[in-house]
């Protein structure tokens, strides 16, 4: 891990997509439940391997934390930008109509606790049905969601703030910072109009209005400061009232939750594509992500334009495209041909470049290396380490490929069925696996050691469950070769059983024998095989 310092944290993401219904006369709505339950923090400078079999919700989380499809609930918190740098919506709507939201997790806390009755006289989870459990699940998770969505921005407010002094303020505030954001941005553009006009070939015939250009920066940077001071003398005042408050139980219960991060779930249409280029992904296949109508040049600073890094036509733009795919391993001859006219591993630098021209803080790589030979493969491989030490960017990477995952990640998550089975270090998933379906993947990775021909291979039987309706307690028994009873009726929780390892196994012991065979510590009436597992 490269640093401490979290860039996205997800908390109960769930992706569900719902199926068409058979009939006029079905009443219940089923979902693909593609991602469930999912909490994860990813940290600045690091690469988080994603892996597991098809069909388990690699490439659907990637685009939900994208929000390239919108997530069903949970929270996507995003701290490379603040709430000051943007000043998004729903804070306003939030602080404007407070009432609004109580109401809302009143109803969502009542809906909860309902379900959760209902529950206890059915006799608990293992005799509940799959609707209920379902239903339950999801009005767990929008109940945390809704009381989340007010104390991020309120904080100790939320629990105490009789006269509402402190919504007020943080209100006022708002305001302010939406002017001044409003004043930085078109103090932006005029200074992209001036550094235009100064590198620009007749920039002496532009003489007086670059001078006007310039009264107009140094008249709307004075209405900066003023706002800067503004802004300061809102925090002071909010500073005092916190200290006032402080010592009150309701305050002191919901401060500490206060949250300055983004989160994006919330934004609109608009508000996420200024993140974009914060916010960056390189698709499996290149061919088709790229226009085949734009030639290089325009499809890399396509991204350059839409978010004003510089002035179209500007040959500071043009340089930065040049060095961006001399960094990518292209060459500036390359500029004005089209995609058909390169091989594979190229289209794919070309998707790199795209993604890395506006500056990314983080980049999910969906499978960027699966359709390229091996030579090629490292080449890319190379190429995105090379760039993340030279730009501290954060890789989200997925494939199936686990020697691949291993040499560039720094942490690995395995997924089963839309749900973390484990995650942990790189090194620590290889050398020390904790879940039977970790093990069995690893044990599926080809070698050409010959001390590893005494290893056993662990082959899984059966088919992955439907993800319309999984099966119940753990998702895994009906394919694990060391399923008990327990397996069957309680669901794993994500458990940290040694510093940044987690395991979602209700046996978690490892042990080894005498081959390097990878056995579980578990009592001999508990075991079962895979095959009676599958056949119940």
């Amino acid at each position: 891990m490269k640093s401490t310092k979290k860039l996205l944290s997800i908390t109960n993401l769930k992706k569900y997509f719902p199926v068409a219904k058979s009939s006029i006369f079905q009443r219940e709505q089923f979902y693909v439940r593609a991602n469930e339950d999912i909490s994860l923090d990813i940290y600045e400078g690091e690469t988080i391997g994603i892996v597991g079999e098809s069909g388990c919700g690699k490439s659907t989380l990637g685009r939900v934390l994208l929000q390239l499809y919108p997530q069903t609930a949970g929270s996507t918190v995003y701290y490379g930008s603040t709430l000051d740098d943007m000043t998004p919506l729903y804070v306003q709507d939030t602080l404007k109509h407070y009432g609004k939201y109580c109401k809302k997790l009143a109803k969502a806390d009542a809906k909860a606790k309902e379900l959760e009755k209902k529950l206890e006289s059915v006799g608990g989870e293992e005799k509940a049905d799959f609707l209920l459990l379902q239903s339950l699940n999801l009005a767990q998770c929008e109940r945390q969601t809704c009381q989340s969505n007010i104390v991020k921005i309120l904080g100790g407010f939320h629990g105490y703030d009789p006269e509402g002094r402190g919504r007020a303020l943080l209100l006022d505030r708002y305001k302010i910072n939406v002017e001044r954001n409003r004043i930085a941005a078109k103090k932006k553009d005029v200074d992209i109009v001036i550094d235009h006009l100064i590198s620009a070939e007749n920039a002496a015939k532009t003489v007086k209005k670059q001078a006007l250009l310039t009264r107009k920066s140094e008249a709307l940077g004075r209405q900066l400061d003023a706002l800067n001071s503004k802004m300061a003398d809102h925090d002071r005042q909010l500073d005092a009232l916190r200290a006032s408050y402080a010592g009150n139980a309701g305050f002191d219960m919901y401060e500490p939750m206060r949250d300055n991060g983004i989160d994006l779930a919330r934004l609109k249409y608009r508000e996420m594509r200024i993140l974009r280029k914060d916010l960056q992904i390189i698709f499996q296949d290149p061919y088709s992500s790229l226009n085949p109508r734009f030639t290089i040049g325009q499809i890399i600073e396509e991204g350059l334009i839409t978010h004003k890094f510089y002035r179209q036509g500007s040959q500071k733009m043009r340089d930065h495209v040049v060095n961006t795919m001399k960094e990518c391993g292209l060459q500036e001859y390359m500029l004005f041909r089209y995609p058909h006219q390169f091989s594979g591993g190229q289209r794919q630098r070309i998707s790199i470049a795209r993604a890395l021209a506006v500056q990314p803080k983080f980049v999910v790589c969906d499978e960027c290396v699966s359709a390229l030979d091996v030579s090629i493969q490292s080449q890319i491989i190379n190429l995105l380490q090379e760039l993340r030490e030279k730009e501290n960017l954060t890789y989200m990477f997925i494939s199936h490929d686990l020697s691949v995952v291993r040499f560039i990640s720094d942490r690995i998550c395995v997924m089963y069925l839309g749900n973390v089975v484990e995650l942990a270090s790189a090194q620590t998933v290889f050398e020390d696996p904790r879940h039977p379906y970790t093990v069995a993947l690893l044990s599926s990775i080809p070698t050409t050691d010959p001390e590893s021909l005494t290893k056993e291979r662990i082959i899984l039987e059966g088919n992955i469950p439907s993800p319309i309706k999984p099966p119940a307690g753990c998702k895994f028994h009906t394919r694990c070769y060391m399923a008990c009873d327990k397996c069957k009726r309680v669901p794993p929780p994500l458990t940290e059983i040694e510093p940044g390892h987690f395991v979602a196994c209700h046996f978690p012991e490892r042990k080894f024998d005498e081959n390097g065979n990878y056995l579980f510590e578990l009592p001999k009436t508990e075991r079962k095989s895979n095959r009676q597992a599958t056949a119940e």
